[in-house]
């Protein structure tokens, strides 16, 4: 049996309120009309256009190619979509830079359809950055933990903050986006013991791919969530609701089923 889910639109206020309340966050992302629409009626609080789009529909090996013409193409077309859902955009690789480029994109993001942009880190930079979209009434969910940008700094996709230090500096960046203005918090390939620190100290929503179930909602890729054959290698976190549901639609609700009643992720879609 599905789980009722509620028939307002999402706002970025509700995030908030959502985690005061202890109900779990479903974010899915897409890429077009149709698949927009599907999770919007199929229950999908938050819809992501992640900069993912530059493996599973580009056929790239990173996210590094994706421009802020791509993001906001697909941007302008899921918006159409969604009556619902709260849509969010990826800021590109480098789009946010500096503070002013950050808000360029941000603005054409918004001015096609997001209600918030996303972007990964909390260097010195990117905090000022947080800070200068905030200040300007743009709403922004930070990323941190395995952060896809970085690929070539961390040598690969890897597991962040297993060490003490780097579970303490993530803690740390944590706290500091959120004293910068972000309103969301994506945390990616973290243990789950540390997602379940962080999200008990942020008064944020934090939401989790790969950082166990304690976080305060979860996000899958699309094409991850259906068992798709994208050519990249699966990760652990990943898990086929397409299996058993009968549609794709049906595949959408058992995910956020699944989220929002803690069935997943479980301990073998989580990291020690």
């Amino acid at each position: 049996m599905s789980i009722q889910t509620d028939t307002k639109p999402w706002t970025v206020p509700a995030l908030a309120q959502a985690k005061r309340d202890g109900r779990k966050l479903v974010m899915l992302t897409a890429y077009d009309y149709s698949f927009a629409r599907i999770a919007d009626a199929s229950g999908v609080d938050i819809v992501l256009i992640g900069d993912s789009l530059g493996n599973v529909v580009q056929g790239h090996d990173s996210t590094l190619p994706v421009s802020v013409a791509d993001i906001e193409y697909h941007t302008r077309i899921v918006a159409r979509g969604l009556n619902q859902a709260l849509l969010v955009s990826d800021m590109p690789y480098q789009s946010d830079a500096t503070p002013e480029r950050a808000l360029d994109a941000a603005i054409r993001f918004l001015q096609a359809g997001a209600e918030m942009v996303k972007l990964e880190g909390a260097g010195a930079h990117k905090l000022e950055v947080i800070r200068y979209l905030h200040e300007r009434e743009i709403p922004v969910c930070a990323h941190l933990g395995l952060t896809p940008q970085s690929v070539l700094v961390f040598g690969g996709y890897k597991v962040q903050g297993r060490e003490d230090a780097a579970a303490a500096k993530l803690l740390a960046d944590a706290k500091a986006v959120e004293a910068a203005g972000a309103q969301l918090i994506v945390l990616e390939c973290v243990p789950s013991k540390l997602a379940e620190k962080i999200s008990a100290e942020l008064s944020i929503p934090t939401i989790g791919i790969g950082a166990g179930p304690q976080c305060d909602g979860q996000v899958l890729v699309l094409h991850d969530m259906l068992g798709l054959d994208t050519g990249h290698r699966k990760p652990k976190f990943v898990k086929n609701f397409l299996e058993g549901s009968g549609s794709v639609a049906g595949a959408v609700r058992a995910y956020g089923d699944a989220v929002r009643d803690g069935s997943f992720p479980d301990e073998a879609h989580s990291y020690a």
